[in-house]
């Protein structure tokens, strides 16, 4: 059996049937990741004795009688993700050799759920980046073409899908940081709304548009994830104490006559022909299915990117001031403690990160603030309001989730804006705070994925995930593989 082509409920079936245990099923892909990743590269640490000790516990429990929603199942780790006693590098020598010394919550819930964590993938140092060239080790390759990057900053998680070392990965989404990713390597990938998934334990970047959410061979794959780390956490003041319904259930709910918006602000200029040509089938293909489809106008898109990179770098550059060499992480020593900042700041931080930083201070020091930070705060209202006077006339709005297929690595490492606008159709969902799911919609004449982002309004992951699986049930393009 190709254990590694099977989707997570598929693996999950086969341990509930007892044809396979979790410590075989384990082994298996740690076998498989041995052989392949050295050319792949999503992994930063692989856990495999931690691994084989949770699938022996999830063999005792199975054995008991007890189920669990992933019991027995292996997952990986975006590495911006807190595991206690396990390295959190974020990518950085900053904290390359950092323990953390608890988990993040959403790692409490699938280690309650019965997962087993395989490793912690690689990611653009400190989320911020496009492709994952930005991480101090080493950048990752995409599975479909290994000259190519993967996307990023959950490049890592991506690829480790793509490359079935694992059939689900968590990763974190600011910017469009799992949808993009999803898109190059061709799998899923959901931004649940903000305040969905508790974000205790997640390393900040922006603390005002990061999310957990999962990458996953399938949309009921992602489904499941959600289920099980979804919900009120008590150590997260922003996660929102609603309902958490059933999203694997849901995923069957009717939603024939369901609206559809296209965007013409997601059309124009820097869309690459085939990209447009394929989401072009996919509307296609959904009004086969007897949805309608509606023109609609996101006025305030264009301004997205430029209100983002004033935001983001000035919440990271807030939140990334704690690096200074005192209380954790890398410390360089200098003649006094100025010079230890200075050295150990620009030692420990690579040239992106820095980049961010210095935007981000110079957005929020004084005279700069109401022209830089404020005004970038008002078009984000403007961009919210946007979405919420299209939600008034379709149920959801459908467009790329990348301007391009995946871009060969180096391509962009020197062009900053270039790679900033790789985001220019995820970015948005971030600063609205709405939920954003990236599914397969096909592939180019060069055989790379294209992927197709669905949007929904808040809280709406029900619904929007549904769409999500009708659509893949339709075309199958999910249970396509990069050859191995």
């Amino acid at each position: 059996m190709e254990w590694h082509k099977l989707s997570l409920n598929e693996q999950l079936e086969n341990l509930r049937q007892g044809k396979v245990s979790s410590v075989e099923l384990t082994k298996a892909l740690l076998d498989y990741i041995e052989k392949k990743d050295p050319q792949v590269k999503a992994f930063l640490k692989i856990t495999r004795e931690e691994a084989l000790s949770q699938a022996q516990e999830a063999d005792k429990l199975r054995q008991k009688g007890e189920d669990k929603p992933l019991l027995g199942v292996p997952i990986a780790i975006k590495d911006n993700i807190c595991t206690r006693g396990i390295t959190t590098t974020c990518a950085s020598k900053m904290l390359e050799n950092f323990v953390p010394p608890f988990d993040a919550t959403v790692i409490t819930k699938l280690k309650e759920a019965g997962a087993v964590i395989l490793g912690k993938t690689n990611l653009d140092e400190f989320a911020m980046g496009s492709s994952t060239e930005n991480s101090a080790f080493f950048p990752t390759h995409n599975p479909w073409d290994l000259e190519r990057v993967p996307g990023g900053s959950s490049g890592g998680s991506a690829a480790a899908v793509a490359a079935g070392f694992c059939a689900a990965a968590l990763g974190s989404d600011t910017g469009g940081s799992i949808r993009q990713p999803a898109s190059f390597c061709g799998v899923v990938g959901l931004k649940p709304t903000y305040g969905r998934v508790s974000r205790y334990g997640l390393v900040a970047f922006a603390s005002s548009l990061d999310q957990i959410g999962p990458l996953t061979r399938s949309v009921k794959d992602a489904a499941l994830i959600l289920q099980v780390i979804a919900g009120k956490d008590e150590k997260d003041s922003t996660s929102v104490p609603e309902e958490v319904p059933d999203y694997l259930k849901d995923l069957d709910m009717d939603i024939s006559g369901a609206t559809i918006g296209l965007p013409e602000e997601y059309f124009s200029e820097g869309l690459s022909e085939e990209v447009k040509t394929r989401i072009e089938e996919a509307v296609k293909i959904f009004e086969e299915m007897g949805l309608k489809v509606k023109k609609i106008r996101l006025p305030h898109t264009p301004y997205a990117v430029a209100a983002y990179y004033i935001i983001a770098p000035a919440e990271a550059s807030s939140n990334l001031a704690r690096y200074d060499g005192v209380k954790y992480g890398l410390r360089v020593e200098g003649k006094d403690l100025i010079d230890m900042y200075k050295k150990t700041r620009s030692q420990g931080f690579g040239p992106e990160v820095k980049r961010r930083i210095m935007i981000g201070t110079y957005a929020l020091s004084a005279g700069y603030y109401d022209a830089y930070y404020k005004k970038a705060s008002q078009v984000r209202t403007l961009i919210a309001r946007d979405f919420a006077e299209a939600f008034k006339e379709v149920d959801f709005i459908i467009g790329p989730a990348s301007p391009t297929p995946a871009f060969k690595i180096g391509e962009r490492v020197s062009d900053p804006l270039a790679m900033y606008l790789s985001d220019i159709y995820t970015i948005s969902v971030n600063l609205a705070g709405i939920v954003g799911l990236t599914i397969p919609c096909g592939f180019t004449d060069k055989g790379l994925p294209v992927g197709l982002q669905i949007m929904g309004p808040h809280f709406s992951e029900s619904k929007v995930l549904a769409l999500g699986h009708k659509f893949e049930e339709k075309t199958g393009f999910t249970e396509k593989y990069p050859e191995s």
